[in-house]
């Protein structure tokens, strides 16, 4: 048990850049304890204990705002940032190492019996405020964006934005995996980072940013290169 909650703490160290101290993360994250509490309910739920497993779930939503289905099934490493608003349902299936931001909603579209929540695969990511309903599957390491609505499956590493969600990128060649790689380096290097921004979103400021990226990459290539014919004079 401790193993885990050290783990779920380095999780959000791992994640959140606000995080400062294990104890102040352990005292004053509410994601770590809807998580916490949500390990214990879901215990009792499996023992079919299931009056006191529905009650310690509403315990830790009044606490935390964060409403957990104790049926839920969570993988290891599963980080909630901030919290407030996060509705998961019962069906829900979430694989190691998701992050999904406050407000956001795993819902259900149906009152039969059985399988009526999503399914998130390893390393999804889910923006604040985004809705996803009925028993579908977001595949493994894809995003979803802020406020999206998605109905429908989601293929492995893709970007999916707007009401409805629509698929806005896909897994990246290895061309573009290359011109990505230079424009984080680049951003680096001049202290920018465009946060919580994916690859080939339908920005026009984000496809801005990215020119001036990929022209001050190539003036650092020629600057490195007159530097080398100055020094070899």
């Amino acid at each position: 048990m401790f193993d885990n909650i050290k783990e779920d703490i380095q999780t959000i160290f791992d994640r959140d850049p606000a995080a400062r101290s294990a104890v102040e993360t352990l005292i004053a994250s509410a994601g770590l304890h809807a998580i916490l509490f949500h390990r214990m309910n879901h215990w009792l739920w499996n023992k079919k204990l299931y009056l006191p497993a529905r009650i310690g779930s509403h315990l830790a939503r009044f606490l935390t705002g964060v409403e957990i289905h104790p049926g839920a099934k969570i993988g290891k490493r599963f980080f909630i940032d901030h919290g407030m608003g996060v509705v998961i349902g019962e069906t829900a299936e979430i694989a190691d190492d998701c992050s999904i931001y406050h407000g956001v909603t795993l819902g259900g579209t149906s009152w039969n019996k059985g399988k009526r929540h999503p399914t998130l695969e390893k390393g999804v990511i889910i923006g604040a405020g985004a809705v996803i309903l009925g028993p579908i599957t977001l595949g493994a390491d894809s995003k979803i964006g802020s406020n999206a609505v998605v109905v429908k499956d989601v293929p492995a590493g893709a970007t999916v934005v707007g009401i409805p969600g629509r698929v806005v990128s896909t897994r990246l060649g290895a061309d573009k995996q290359d011109k990505e790689i230079q424009r984080h380096a680049m951003a680096k290097k001049i202290g920018f980072d465009a946060y919580g921004t994916t690859p080939d979103m339908p920005d026009p400021i984000q496809n801005a940013l990215d020119s001036m990226l990929d022209h001050m990459h190539k003036v650092d290539l020629e600057l490195e290169e007159l530097k080398k014919k100055i020094n070899q004079k």
